[in-house]
């Protein structure tokens, strides 16, 4: 898989997710200088409380980190989940913390790499929370608290989103919009579209766009959970989507 650059994204990973946690070691373990680089667009974490969280399962999730740094470079964009990933959690586990959206060449062909959440622009109330939450003031209050707070404050914030999610299910305010996604390619306009790639939906997809009549494609990555996952492989010949198995 030389010549190859992976992007994954949505893998929720904590303690309570033994066989999702032990299907990404294995994936490093494949992946491990067998690749030009790892992109994992946010949403690693099921939660983040902070750099300082030194709990066992993050401990070892580091250690995976590092040493398959020491080969092969990792990049990492936040996601809605894992927004508090700061510089130190980046320095013991040797990521490169990139900003969101970033356009990136590979093998001759221009990319958008992102999360995906700003695209979400008809969900108004989350929208207030991203604004809010990315704000480094409110950033520095929440991590100035003792981390068991910190920890329970994590819990509130995810058990809301998951209600959010269960009354909207597969509603269009929890999907893109698709002036979002045309005001971001619009800024990269170029003799030719980049193709943009993205998580969050959790509703992995390739879909074939225009804009000035000019085409570009759009990937979804595919979400992590229960016995599954997936990631996309670019190389000289485009984007490639593979699914994982347990």
């Amino acid at each position: 898989m030389n010549n190859t650059t992976i992007f994954i994204s949505d893998l929720h990973l904590s303690e309570q997710t033994p066989p999702l946690n032990q299907l990404f070691e294995r994936c490093l373990q494949q992946w491990q200088g067998n690749i030009d680089a790892l992109y994992i667009l946010g949403d690693f974490f099921d939660v983040w409380i902070g750099d300082d969280d030194d709990s066992d399962f993050i401990r070892h999730i580091k250690s995976q980190l590092k040493s398959f740094t020491s080969i092969t470079p990792i990049y990492f964009i936040h996601g809605n989940r894992d927004f508090l990933i700061g510089e130190k959690f980046a320095a013991e586990s040797g990521i490169q913390l990139l900003t969101s959206p970033q356009q990136i060449k590979l093998y001759n062909h221009d990319y958008i790499i992102m999360h995906g959440d700003e695209l979400c622009t008809d969900d108004l109330a989350y929208q207030q929370f991203r604004a809010q939450s990315r704000n480094p003031l409110w950033q520095m209050a929440v991590l100035s608290k003792p981390i068991e707070e910190r920890r329970l404050l994590a819990g509130q914030i995810r058990q809301m989103s998951e209600t959010r999610k269960n009354n909207e299910g597969k509603s269009e305010i929890s999907d893109v919009t698709e002036q979002a996604i045309n005001e971001l390619m619009s800024s990269h306009m170029q003799p030719t579209l980049p193709t943009l790639i993205h998580g969050h939906t959790h509703r992995p997809a390739v879909h074939k766009s225009q804009l000035n009549n000019q085409p570009f494609k759009r990937y979804v990555i595919q979400d992590w959970a229960d016995d599954y996952g997936g990631y996309l492989a670019v190389d000289a010949d485009g984007v490639h989507v593979h699914e994982l198995k347990l």
